[in-house]
């Protein structure tokens, strides 16, 4: 099995969300996307596994950091994930094979998706370290950029890279804060268990939704500005759909979209593109 097939399985396995647009993208840009997802999922495992104290994560997610900088030439992403051996039996193996996901990219933009990687590990490992405590909506504004809008400024540099696709860069992290934000606005039931919280001081779950749909009506401008039939249209329309279907399924009391749901939209969403 190549390293893209293994890519796409391994996507398929850990998100539905992305995996269907990541598939739609065409050739090298399919490869540079897959393999921004995977590395920052791979780190965000470790963020978020419950077996590991949070000092580990830290020095874990540090230790990755520095790998990814030390990176001289393609042939040294091996040792991207050294540190993480010993845990073998703690971490998933999307975390553990980060070292072949860094080396997905192609060469030319593959620099770039390592060092956004290395700096969120960083940011994330402040996180942990920190418990996580958020307070106040600067604080939130803070962790959603740290983990999510960041991401939103990558995908617009392989944007450019890809075709010479300009996107407003704002917009951007608003697109990242916005899946962030639904997603915490899902998990919150999860996150209690683990005895964290994401939402600040006085804040209701219906104050964090708010929150979720101002971020998303920028992603919402900012998908609008995309060359129409433009591969990053075709990607971000899905998440942001799935994102939107989700809130609105929260408001009515769901706790998130089905599987059934997602099938529905996504199906809806190639429908309208191919008529």
């Amino acid at each position: 099995m190549n390293f893209r097939t293994r890519a796409l399985d391994t996507l398929k396995q850990t998100s539905r969300t992305f995996y269907i647009p990541i598939a739609r993208l065409p050739g090298e840009l399919q490869d540079a996307v897959a393999s921004a997802y995977l590395c920052m999922r791979a780190i965000d495992e470790i963020e978020d596994t419950p077996d590991l104290d949070n000092q580990t994560k830290a020095q874990l997610l540090r230790s990755i950091s520095l790998r990814l900088q030390e990176i001289a030439d393609i042939h040294t992403y091996k040792h991207i994930g050294v540190d993480l051996v010993p845990y073998s039996g703690v971490l998933p193996e999307v975390s553990l094979s980060i070292g072949e996901w860094a080396s997905l990219a192609p060469i030319t933009i593959a620099p770039r998706i390592w060092d956004a990687t290395a700096a969120m590990a960083d940011r994330m490992a402040y996180w942990a370290e920190n418990n996580w405590t958020i307070e106040t909506e600067a604080d939130l504004n803070r962790y959603t950029f740290s983990v999510a809008g960041a991401v939103g400024l990558l995908l617009s540099d392989l944007w450019a890279w890809y075709d010479g696709t300009e996107t407003n860069r704002s917009q951007a992290i608003a697109f990242g804060r916005g899946l962030q934000a639904v997603n915490i606005v899902r998990n919150q039931g999860e996150d209690s268990l683990r005895g964290v919280s994401f939402l600040p001081e006085g804040w209701t779950s219906h104050d964090v939704q708010s929150y979720a749909r101002r971020q998303l009506q920028q992603a919402n401008l900012y998908i609008q500005a995309l060359p129409k039939n433009s591969p990053a249209l075709d990607f971000c329309q899905i998440p942001y759909i799935l994102a939107k279907g989700t809130l609105d399924a929260i408001a009515l009391g769901k706790p998130k979209l089905s599987r059934h749901d997602v099938l529905s939209l996504v199906e809806k969403f190639t429908n309208v593109k191919s008529a």
